[in-house]
């Protein structure tokens, strides 16, 4: 099965290339948030009616910690258990939450950069691919971001294709950037006076202050052995006095992660702005080691706190006792993104070129559902997004928490599927669950339908979701006819798994790797495409 097909949704909604349907036009949108006449008429489209079956929980893995030799380091990942192929006619449904972050890219390259093959559980392959901005259409209606839908073949396994799904969140100019009320929570314990620790978060932090205005406003909570208010909150235009509260600090001392948690929300909660961005940005190796200090313990405090409205970004720092773990699952649970800041060209790409991504949220809660025919779907694999997996009965709980898409971020997932009629040959993967049970039937769907995609969120001020959904069909499309985007994202995810020596890497190399990727690579305004090409040169000398 090799096919492409591209579905851009946004409000309004286009179709290209043979084989997409966007359902019968005039059906009710399915939303149990804003009305259906908030909605444009042409995402008036009815859900379908779930499969039988559908209510099979897809089976969510719990993160677990793994510590590296202490003789190397005392950095802390949680263990990542790949997704295995899902039998379509036993578990025809799949739902996970999206994911925004890209601080394992980072956290990969500095590894390579220092001569060492990244440990494998460092290698979330999402954020790799997320790392990289894509062309997909903006948004151009209601819907704060904009669907697409690509499918083609699959380069390591010929036979199987790989499904591409890409959301692009709605741009915003920096003079329309609402308000921002933002605590700067910094680690100043001793472990952060490397020169890639507490000074790189100034310079980092200065970056940022420089591009805020007279209507921002920045407080700044430190913790160590104890927390304190450094800097209440601050006009932005008063730069001085926040830049000589940054330089004034230094590192010492243990680590109360805990204690400085509640204060900074306390104060982003005091100065909350209405209909403006509020956050705090914690800054950290998270090596908390006073106080609460357990992930499980850190991460209800975060939940808990996340509750007042308050956002948290997650910026991770410096090497040796990184606490990766620990700060992604406090980025999740706190309605935030995860970043690895390893030099000031990284500081550059979050504090200033991505600054309106980075600080306002467009769409929260944002997950996605899909429902593979197994008329036409053997298996199939979410590449990836190992700890964002739901239950399908989350997808419309809105008590569950999803993640987060800012102004003009780009979220893309992948999937691997195995064709009917493909199974049986000799793909040279192990694929879980393909035994067919005597009574098992095909469950209903339309004979062209490839699979069904559906899509919930929340707008950053309500409570209540909006949801949308869509039938996408197949055409016959290989590989190598595939857009550049698709087929550089590919590559990068076909690298994450050579690193992470996946069962599931098939015919692949570092050398295809690059051969894909430089002939995909397109426009590089920043260069992060080049570096990638470099990185994957170092990987493959490393490897040898």
């Amino acid at each position: 099965m090799k096919a492409l097909v591209t579905v851009v949704l946004g409000g309004g909604l286009a179709c290209f290339i043979a084989g997409c349907s966007a359902g019968d036009s005039g059906e009710a949108p399915a939303s149990s948030g804003r009305a259906a006449a908030d909605h444009p008429a042409s995402l008036a489209m009815a859900p379908r009616a779930a499969p039988a079956g559908a209510a099979l929980p897809f089976p969510a893995v719990a993160p677990q910690e793994r510590e590296l030799d202490p003789a190397v380091n005392s950095e802390r990942y949680n263990t990542i258990v790949e997704n295995r192929f899902v039998d379509a006619r036993q578990q025809p449904v799949s739902t996970f939450s999206i994911d925004v972050d890209t601080a394992s890219y980072a956290n990969v390259r500095r590894f390579l950069e220092h001569g060492q093959l990244p440990p494998a559980d460092a290698v979330r392959i999402e954020e790799l691919v997320n790392y990289f901005d894509y062309a997909y259409p903006p948004p151009t209606g209601d819907v704060p971001f904009s669907v697409n839908v690509e499918i083609a073949g699959c380069p390591w396994q010929p036979e199987h294709a790989l499904a591409r799904i890409g959301l692009k969140g709605r741009e915003m100019a920096d003079a329309d950037r609402p308000s921002s009320n933002l605590v700067f929570l910094l680690d100043v314990s001793g472990s952060m006076s490397d020169p890639d620790k507490l000074p790189l978060v100034k310079s980092a932090l200065k970056l940022l202050v420089d591009r805020l205005g007279e209507n921002d406003r920045v407080s700044i909570v430190v913790y160590a052995g104890a927390s304190g208010l450094v800097l209440p909150a601050t006009p932005a235009d008063r730069k001085q006095t926040i830049l000589a509260a940054l330089e004034d600090l230094r590192a010492g001392g243990s680590t109360d992660g805990g204690s400085g948690i509640q204060l900074a929300y306390q104060t982003a909660v005091a100065n909350f702005i209405r209909g403006g961005t509020n956050r705090v940005i914690l800054c950290t190796d998270g090596d908390f080691n006073v106080g609460v200090t357990s992930q499980a313990e850190l991460v209800r405090l975060i939940e808990d706190q996340a509750r007042s409205g308050v956002f948290l970004s997650v910026f991770g720092f410096g090497r040796g006792n990184l606490q990766d773990g620990t700060l992604e699952q406090l980025a999740d649970r706190g309605n935030g993104s995860y970043g690895y800041i390893d030099t000031p060209a990284e500081a550059r790409k979050v504090f200033v070129e991505e600054l309106t991504g980075t600080l306002v949220t467009i769409a929260r809660d944002v997950k996605i559902q899909i429902a593979f025919n197994p008329a036409r779907v053997a298996a199939y694999r979410l590449i990836g997004y190992e700890n964002r997996l739901l239950r399908n009965e989350d997808f419309r709980d809105d008590a569950k928490d999803a993640g987060e898409i800012g102004a003009g971020h780009t979220v893309t997932a992948l999937y691997q599927i195995v064709p009917v009629g493909e199974e049986s040959r000799p793909a040279g993967i192990a694929l879980a669950g393909l035994e067919r049970p005597a009574d098992a039937v095909d469950l209903p769907g339309d004979r062209d339908d490839l699979l069904t995609l559906a899509l919930r969120y929340k707008l950053p001020a309500d409570s209540e979701s909006s949801e949308f959904r869509f039938p996408v069909l197949a055409a016959d499309r290989p590989f190598s006819e595939a857009s550049g985007d698709f087929r550089f994202a590919a590559a990068v995810a076909q690298f994450g798994l050579l690193l992470r020596d996946s069962e599931y890497s098939g015919s692949g190399s570092f050398e295809t790797v690059l051969e894909t990727a430089a002939g995909a690579a397109g426009p590089d305004r920043n260069g992060y495409r080049a570096e990638f090409l470099r990185l994957v040169r170092r990987a493959a000398e490393l490897r040898r």
